[in-house]
């Protein structure tokens, strides 16, 4: 019979002095290393700028398959959204959008930027209304609202960087 190698990991936990057998990390070095990559992953994600342009082209993707969905969805006059409400109203669409896709079983690399907008980190949405507090209109009316926000943010992102 053979013996199990060790694995010299030194702990760096106070208190904590003594080798762990053939425990590869101890449980204080495992905390440390996931704060260390749950940082990184932080950092670059409140970095990271919402892609308009990309969303738009995910929704062009998705048009052809949900423009025939009888579906009543949330979508807000742009007269109704408050300039502090925007990203939150795009979220709306965004959640409502995903619930299209997840009726109509549609699976595709476009539904998956849908879903990956809306795993982003929320903004401070103070005084926005919920989804729920808009009017309820058919696809066509939904896409077209939708569109014309996107464009509506593009612009102001381009008006931004220049």
């Amino acid at each position: 019979m053979k013996a199990l190698p060790v694995i010299f990991v030194q702990p760096t936990c106070p208190g904590d002095q003594r080798a762990k057998g053939i425990q590869f990390l101890s449980t204080c070095n495992l905390f440390w290393l996931c704060f260390l990559i749950l940082s990184f992953l932080s950092t670059s994600m409140c970095a990271a700028p919402v892609p308009y342009p990309h969303l738009k082209v995910c929704l062009q993707g998705l048009e052809k398959d949900i423009k025939d969905s009888d579906v009543m969805l949330y979508a807000p006059l742009a007269h109704e959204i408050k300039e502090n409400c925007k990203m939150m109203s795009l979220r709306c669409y965004m959640l409502e959008l995903m619930m299209v896709t997840d009726e109509e079983e549609i699976r595709n690399n476009f539904t998956e930027c849908i879903f990956f907008f809306t795993e982003q980190p929320e903004e401070e949405s103070v005084g926005c209304p919920p989804c729920e507090a808009y009017s309820l209109n058919n696809i066509t009316i939904f896409l077209e609202r939708l569109n014309a926000l996107l464009e509506e943010m593009t612009e102001r992102e381009k008006l931004r960087n220049t």
